[in-house]
């Protein structure tokens, strides 16, 4: 039905332990993978490439959640790939991170009481390298711990020479077509870091705050603006209302005086101002609110920057030298005193930002930065998308992708720090500026100095799809694995690092896109769908858990609920779950191969089967189609059900027990259901594999004696159907089904045995009367055989003598106690799902509610009726 892997043993290589112990297997597996070569990529084949670049995780950084989940589903990607005979690359590496590592580096000077200034440039970024190498990239021996399978040999970073190479040709290319720019614009202000720092690196809390509204100018010439930033009115230079704002006409135009200032500044009309909102009046300071600066630019006002880089005020005497927070009170107590507050509401609860690094509070200021021109870039990035070459998944995420490339703003791409790439522009003494590229010479002499600034982090990281292949020389591995074929990676920075990719992947090559699919995941989750934090004492550290129950259990727990673009709820008892999943798959081959399952020789035809065996071959054959389809549309959880459902259910539960009497049997027979459960577990787990696999490849190479299920072929869909087989199994399994559940409402013991009569003539289940016996402990009827109950069900009838083990007349009261309370159910749910006027204002998922417990209701009934019928009279 299937091909099996290159080699076909004569018997299995070893015995397997009584007890699966992941601790003693995974380790030494994983590094036996990376020794064979298995998850090197060669750019010589002839095979077609498949190509995954991993999102490169911070250089600071470790192993948490969100990496563990998006890894599982790229390994399990890739290791499917290679199966199926691609050339599979997942090109691993790290990205230098610029503020986060100098951060970490600058506390370790602290404890030592010195600063980077103290060492200095030069020095400080030689002390960063060093603790690159000593403590950077734990991360990477965790991912060895997760089982990613990438390969090691291609391991980049993004300050390594050939990407610091690609970085300074792609903003020589950029900087000649007048794409990188210098001007004074607002950005985001870390005055901690003493950098500007990228939009994803703000992040945005609810603070305490003030609103105080103040009162501008004297007499009819007066006018209140609201602020939760009074210190910034000191840099004010206009006041604006909406043009048609009939309250305030008369002002516009005119100079009003600025309090706390000898400075009159003019009321401008600009549409940009809310008349609706507060007094539809608003203070204007350009030097310090993005909003405020494109209203001065439309103005011609001048900008006046009020504060340094550590947020500390530089103007107007009395204030000079206070921190901004402190200035903010003593302002308000000034203008308090003068009469100007009109208003104050405290506390006046607003979204404020704060630096993701050292969370202090950001200010917006006046920089001059280097720029990227991105409208001709995010056109193109747009573009791809919407002609096809580039494929959302889901495609629900497209409107989000396009709202953020329709309307870029251009990037500000300089961070005033030491550590990363920095800026390959030189100023001369006479003003000169000079862009240098990686084959040219930097000029020198007197007066010549290097732009002090680097790179954003997400320049770099945007040239990954290409420059980790070795752009901007045409590398083999270039011309093999580019484009890649899929990006998988959070929906949270499809923004940010997925759209500059795309501008970059598609300006550096030529109108080739950098990947072919964005698959979007969603976020990890605690167990409540809450997020995870260490303050609130959910966050999960991946590496307990698979200490605790292996990774194979948090790998296949993170990928049964990675539904495309939402977000993944986790709890430990779902990991606890998926420990006894990969405990079952161990316990249950190792029967098998105790009662004979092999893969030597050919599978009988199906005319020298059994209808059981015919019947787990037609579902083995639909579940492998059904996993590529799933895998093929990013549907992790959906193909991880089936995975499970057909591994444990049908698989595990339903055909080894089935098989068990053949077994016992011996014979002919037995041995052809050995060979068809060898065939049944070699697909089977070679199914799991990619999502589970320790445990597999621990089995499969037990199984077949085979090198490694790494390599192995991947299970094809023969096309073996057998409707027949199918409905007389599913047959099989009601009757038993039907009758374990009328022992159970007998009050009986699992293993308590029953004599029972069997009618089967006439029906597909005549063959099956020693399984059904076996399965039910029902044993011959006997001489004294007394039917107390009989049930029919799936064209059979079965007679079971209950005498001595029941009180009939207890079991028909319990019974119709329970057909009341079913039939007032009924008639409950009945009479909402009548009523016109609930069913016009009920949500759907009440109304869906109510018919689930309506068809609960019927099944109930059913089944308490056939108890009754099936007990003898008391």
């Amino acid at each position: 039905m299937t091909e099996n892997a290159q080699q076909q043993p004569s018997a299995p290589d070893s015995e397997l332990p009584t007890q699966y112990a992941p601790a003693d297997v995974e380790g030494p597996l994983y590094e036996r993978w990376v020794e064979r070569g298995y998850f090197e990529a060669d750019a010589k084949s002839e095979k077609p490439p498949y190509t995954i670049v991993i999102p490169p995780p911070n250089v600071t950084g470790s192993l948490h959640l969100g990496h563990a989940f998006q890894h599982t589903l790229m390994d399990a990607l890739t290791r499917r790939k290679r199966m199926q005979g691609f050339e599979s690359l997942w090109l691993p590496g790290m990205d230098h991170a610029g503020i986060a590592t100098q951060n970490v580096v600058e506390r370790e000077l602290g404890k030592e009481g010195k600063s980077r200034h103290d060492l200095g440039r030069e020095e400080f970024v030689e002390r960063v390298w060093q603790w690159k190498e000593e403590y950077g990239g734990k991360i990477l021996g965790q991912m060895r711990r997760l089982g990613d399978g990438v390969d090691w040999t291609r391991e980049r970073f993004t300050m390594d020479e050939g990407l610091s190479q690609a970085v300074q040709t792609i903003f020589k290319r950029l900087y000649d077509d007048e794409l990188i720019y210098r001007a004074e614009r607002i950005i985001n202000w870390c005055p901690r870091c003493l950098t500007a720092i990228s939009d994803i690196e703000v992040e945005y809390q609810d603070d305490d705050g003030e609103l105080v509204s103040m009162k501008y100018g004297e007499g009819d010439d007066t006018i209140v603006v609201a602020t939760t930033r009074a210190e910034t009115m000191l840099g004010d230079t206009a006041v604006a209302v909406h043009p048609d704002d009939e309250r305030y006409k008369h002002l516009v135009g005119k100079l009003i005086k600025l309090p706390l200032t000898d400075r009159s500044i003019p009321v401008v009309a600009d549409e940009h101002v809310d008349p609706e909102f507060g007094t539809g009046a608003v203070k204007v300071t350009p030097a310090h609110d993005p909003n405020d600066f494109a209203i001065g630019q439309r103005h011609g006002l001048e900008s006046l920057t009020v504060m340094d880089e550590r947020g500390v005020i530089t103007v107007h005497g009395p204030f000079e030298g206070l921190d901004r927070f402190e200035a903010r009170s003593a302002i308000v107590a000034a203008l308090r005193a003068d009469g100007r507050i009109v208003a104050e509401k405290r506390p006046y609860v607003h979204s404020v930002g704060h630096c993701s690094r050292c969370k202090t509070t950001v200010e917006p200021r006046l920089s001059m930065q280097w720029w990227v021109k991105v409208a001709p870039l995010a056109k193109a990035a747009g573009d791809a998308v919407r002609d096809g070459r580039v494929k959302i998944h889901p495609q629900e995420m497209e409107k989000r992708y396009f709202d953020w490339v329709d309307n870029l703003h251009d990037w500000c791409i300089s961070r005033q720090l030491w550590w990363g790439h920095r800026i390959p522009v030189w100023y001369g003494p006479e003003g000169e500026v000079v862009c240098v590229g990686p084959d040219d010479e930097a000029p020198t002499g007197e007066g010549w100095t290097q732009d002090s600034d680097v790179l954003d982090t997400w320049f770099s990281s945007g040239l990954w799809p290409f420059s980790t292949l070795g752009w901007p020389e045409q590398t083999p591995d270039l011309k093999k694995f580019y484009p890649t074929d899929v990006l998988l990676t959070g929906h949270d920075i499809i923004f940010f690092w997925v759209a500059r990719m795309m501008m970059f992947g598609l300006y550096a090559m030529d109108g080739e896109v950098p990947f072919k699919t964005i698959a979007l995941t969603g976020l990890v989750r605690d167990q409540f769908g809450k997020k995870m934090s260490k303050s609130s004492g959910t966050a999960v550290d991946p590496l307990d858990w698979m200490n605790a129950y292996g990774s194979d259990a948090v790998r296949f727990t993170l990928a049964r609920g990675a539904n495309p673009g939402t977000d993944v709820p986790i709890g430990e008892d779902w990991v606890q779950a998926s420990r006894n999943f990969a405990n079952k798959i161990w316990n249950a081959t190792r029967f098998a191969l105790m009662n004979g399952a092999t893969i030597e020789g050919e599978l009988p035809p199906a005319e020298q089967l059994s209808a059981t065996d015919r019947w787990i071959l037609s579902r083995l054959n639909k579940t492998v189609s059904q996993v590529d389809a799933l895998y093929d549309d990013f549907q992790f959880a959906k193909l991880s059900d089936a995975l499970y459902h057909f591994a444990w259910d049908e698989v595990f539960d339903w055909y080894v027990e089935l098989s068990k009497t053949t077994f016992m049997a011996g014979g002919e027979p037995a041995k052809v259901s050995g060979r068809v459960l060898g065939e049944v577990l070699d697909v089977t787990l070679k199914l799991l594999h990619p999502i589970v696999p320790f445990v597999t490849e621990t089995l499969w190479t037990t199984l077949t004696g085979g090198e490694s299920v790494v390599i192995a072929e991947w299970p094809k869909d023969s096309g073996f159907r057998d409707t027949a087989a199918e409905k007389e199994i599913e047959t099989l399994q009601q009757v038993i089904t039907e009758v374990r559940r009328f022992r159970a409402d007998q009050g009986l013991q699992p293993g308590q045995r029953v004599p029972a009569r069997l009618t089967l003539t006439g029906t597909a289940l005549a063959p099956h009367e020693a399984a059904i016996r076996q399965l039910l402990r029902l044993q011959p009827e006997g001489d004294t055989f007394a039917a107390t109950a009989t049930l029919p069900v799936g064209g059979a009838t079965v007679a079971l003598d209950l005498s001595g083990t029941i009180d009939v007349a207890a079991e028909r009261k319990r019974l119709a106690k329970d057909l009341a309370a079913a039939e007032k159910e009924k008639a409950q749910a009945t009479a909402k799902l009548g009523n016109e006027a609930f069913l016009a204002k009920a949500p759907d998922n009440v109304v869906d509610k109510i018919r689930g417990r309506l068809s609960k209701a019927d099944e109930d009934i059913a089944r308490i009726k056939n108890q009754l019928d099936g007990l003898p009279e008391a």
